[in-house]
């Protein structure tokens, strides 16, 4: 877990070793608990990527946060994410701080260390030590894999004895649909402007199976005409560029060749209205 942005997914999909949250450079990309189970000879670590904790202006922020908090509840240990490129702040003070509630064990995990010369990451562990009394503080690079090992280590150390929870042939309990629409969201996001992330929502609405071909179709759900115009693009450009981008991920996900249909629909402040968000699956 972590504030918005702090490179929990990426690290996610690092530890599984596939694909299984989508990432971005937008704050909020997550929206949903993703499930990712890593199988080892002697223990099953089951990741929770959790939307980033953040002070919410929409209904929706505040039951991703609700979410946030359910889980801390249910879990054996806590990675909190710290990226190494940014400064401890207020956000990651008020996490470490929403702690001592918990009986998990919590680490602290600085991400992104490629990014920083090695004084600035020696300060930047020393500000996180402060924060909280950890287990452990792990720093890690999830692009270009270092000590992302040391970490799965770190966090079998401290997992309770137990039955194996998944068969070992599972990498996530997230159901095809909506592994499908985030991967159509992650596409849409590319490129688009500031204020439209938070917007623009997916669901797919129908997928059917036709020998070697599975036809898929979705909805983007944006809340202004405006932002319409902008996901789609001149002449259609834009929702066809992300079309295409998000069929090449789906049929890597599949193992299968994808016809996908994308149409996109205006759902008035969705993000502030429970009916629409109880649709769209929050």
């Amino acid at each position: 877990m972590g504030r918005p942005n702090a490179g929990k997914s990426t690290l996610t999909n690092a530890i599984i070793g596939q694909k299984i949250a989508i990432t971005s450079s937008k704050p909020q990309t997550t929206r949903h608990v993703i499930r990712g189970i890593l199988h080892q000879e002697h223990a099953q670590l089951v990741l929770v990527d959790t939307p980033g904790l953040h002070r919410p202006r929409t209904l929706l922020g505040q039951r991703l946060n609700d979410l946030v908090k359910e889980v801390w509840s249910e879990v054996d240990v806590v990675g909190i994410c710290f990226p190494a490129d940014e400064k401890v702040g207020r956000g990651d003070r008020f996490i470490a701080a929403e702690m001592s509630r918990l009986k998990a064990t919590v680490l602290a995990v600085v991400t992104k260390v490629d990014l920083v010369d090695p004084a600035r990451l020696a300060r930047h562990l020393l500000d996180v030590a402060e924060l909280y009394d950890f287990a452990e503080i792990v720093p890690v690079s999830a692009v270009s894999g270092h000590q992302v090992e040391t970490l799965v280590e770190v966090m079998t150390k401290y997992l309770p004895e137990s039955p194996r929870l998944y068969p070992d042939d599972v990498l996530t309990e997230e159901p095809e649909q909506v592994l499908i629409a985030e991967l159509i969201r992650e596409a849409a996001l590319e490129g688009v402007r500031d204020e439209l992330p938070h917007s623009i929502a997916v669901l797919v609405e129908e997928m059917i199976d036709e020998g070697a071909l599975t036809r898929i179709f979705a909805d983007l759900y944006v809340e202004r005409d405006s932002q319409k115009s902008i996901v789609i693009g001149t002449r259609g450009a834009r929702l066809k560029d992300v079309g295409t981008r998000a069929r090449l991920e789906i049929e890597a996900l599949l193992g299968r060749r994808v016809y996908l249909d994308l149409h996109v629909r205006i759902a008035k402040e969705w993000q502030r209205d429970p009916k629409q968000l109880r649709k769209l699956g929050f």
